[in-house]
């Protein structure tokens, strides 16, 4: 089954979230001062990563796999390689979304509401407070897990926990109001990267049937 829709916008509020992805120095700290300063320190990062997006009916899991990158403030380029070729890729402005087998590109303006999402712990001005109430969110097998609900009411998910261990981003989970939740592991981070800018821009492919503006 190709991705769905929601499994691609739940892609994009967690991929865009990678900005909290590599620290130093903070293995011993909880996950909230670990938060804190992945927020300020880190400016770009790349790696890959494990997507499971599990709904309530208990349907079969949707799996996906893929690589991102990104740099600060709002850009980045998130990656699907499995099961089905997608890429989203985001210019500060503008986030394409490109279903490689359809040939069908999708383009929005990133606008205000990013600022209720996890996409503000990129795009927006760093505040995170301002838009989430955070909370310590216990431990377990050397995770230290943050809980973060955002205090807009029309906000397009419920909560997430984002887990850290060794200094680095773990795992995600994001819940939404129907009751789905999606799962990111990280694996291969690499903090400090020097992207090419040139991937941060997108260009529709000829023929492609692009929707938006």
């Amino acid at each position: 089954m190709r991705v769905s829709a929601r499994f691609l916008q739940a892609a994009l509020r967690l991929g865009v979230a990678l900005a909290l992805m590599c620290g130093a120095g903070l293995a011993s700290a909880g996950g909230i001062a670990q938060l804190r300063q992945f927020i300020d320190g880190a400016r770009t990062a790349q790696g890959e990563f494990d997507q499971t997006v599990f709904a309530a009916s208990g349907r079969k899991p949707q799996r996906a796999s893929g690589s991102f990158v990104f740099a600060r403030p709002g850009k980045f380029r998130w990656t699907y390689e499995k099961p089905y070729p997608q890429v989203l890729v985001s210019d500060g402005e503008k986030l394409w979304s490109w279903d490689r087998d359809l040939n069908q590109v999708t383009v929005k303006r990133l606008g205000d509401a990013l600022g209720s999402t996890p996409a503000a712990i990129l795009a927006g001005d760093g505040a995170i407070e301002r838009n989430f109430e955070l909370s310590e969110a216990g431990s377990g097998d050397g995770i230290e897990w943050v809980y973060a609900k955002p205090k807009l009411a029309e906000s397009s998910f419920e909560s997430m926990r984002m887990g850290f261990a060794g200094g680095t981003l773990k795992r995600m989970e994001l819940k939404d109001h129907f009751g789905q939740t999606t799962l990111i592991e990280f694996r291969s981070l690499t903090a400090g990267a020097r992207p090419d800018p040139a991937q941060f821009r997108f260009v529709p492919p000829p023929g492609a049937d692009v929707i938006g503006n």
